[in-house]
């Protein structure tokens, strides 16, 4: 049976007047005139046998029905824009587009990029570093790199690493944290540092290595960041200790800017998770990532 579509061309007018609420302002973002905007939404409401606008004399509102229609059009308009996207600007070309959080980008993913690109120099790499969540294939990412409890297990979810929670600081701090009789770290005396939307902070180390915790107000105390990078950043700086993550606190930790304590690190109960969109097993470039970052990952981590 075929499918019941509406005039297209007057699909784009619908989206971008009911986005807009305005037949001008839509007019002037499609380069044409508020007439023509105006003519190809009336031509829409007859093919469908519905009201999609109410027109009144204070200006331009949706109907029920039309605040609905809305919201599939969008939609659909968003999926051919990210198809139209995905296809190869020139012959040859090809590219990759992957979703990861900015720490991980920063301090795992881009210092590896290079020698993927050594490897496939005509695959461009798109990065997207912000804080939301990925719907394949609406979003046009190829790839998201997540952190989930280890017992996630859909189809196209792939374990790539797991963290260590290791306290760590500057040389300068821990001279200021060993206890003179015996050189031993006191952690109650530290300022602790905070990454208030980590699932695994202070406290599950804490409570799950055994180790003698601070009362009440000193762990409530210290420094209270938002990003694992800041965390790092402050602990540099003699601001206190931090939660180092491994791998990701690595780098700091070769060059010395950081200093692993001698306390029992702690196997995070969450781990990295390479989630793949449909189009992976039907594009060589994408099967090459993936199987190139598993590899990589591989290497990383416990």
């Amino acid at each position: 049976m075929p499918r019941r579509l509406p005039p297209l061309p007057a699909l784009r007018l619908f989206e971008a007047a009911g986005r807009l609420c305005s037949f001008k302002l839509a007019a002037a973002e499609l380069s044409l005139t508020p007439s023509a905007v105006s003519h190809g939404i009336v031509s829409l409401e007859r093919a469908l046998g519905v009201d999609l606008f109410v027109r009144g004399p204070r200006g331009l509102d949706l109907t029920p029905e039309g605040a609905d229609y809305l919201l599939y059009v969008s939609e659909a308009l968003s999926l051919i824009a990210a198809g139209t996207q995905r296809l190869p600007a020139g012959r040859g070309a090809r590219g990759v587009y992957i979703s990861c959080a900015p720490t991980l980008a920063a301090r795992w993913l881009l210092p590896r990029l290079a020698a993927f690109r050594a490897r496939w120099p005509d695959v461009a790499i798109t990065l997207d570093t912000s804080p939301r969540q990925v719907g394949f294939p609406a979003d046009g990412f190829d790839f998201a790199i997540r952190m989930s409890r280890s017992d996630v297990s859909a189809g196209n979810w792939m374990r790539l690493f797991g963290e260590q929670l290791i306290p760590v600081c500057s040389p300068t701090y821990l001279d200021g944290l060993a206890r003179a009789q015996d050189g031993a770290v006191d952690l109650a005396a530290a300022a602790l540092i905070h990454v208030d939307p980590a699932g695994e902070d202070w406290q599950a180390w804490f409570d799950r290595t055994k180790q003698p915790a601070p009362d009440g107000g000193a762990m409530a105390g210290g420094l209270h960041v938002d990003t694992i990078e800041l965390a790092f950043q402050a602990a540099a700086q003699g601001l206190g200790v931090a939660l180092g993550r491994r791998p990701l606190v690595d780098p700091d930790l070769d060059a010395g800017a950081l200093i692993a304590l001698d306390l029992p690190p702690l196997q995070a109960q969450t781990a990295y998770w390479l989630v793949s969109s449909d189009a992976v097993q039907r594009r060589t470039e994408l099967l090459a990532f993936r199987d190139w970052l598993l590899g990589q990952a591989g290497a990383a981590a416990p």
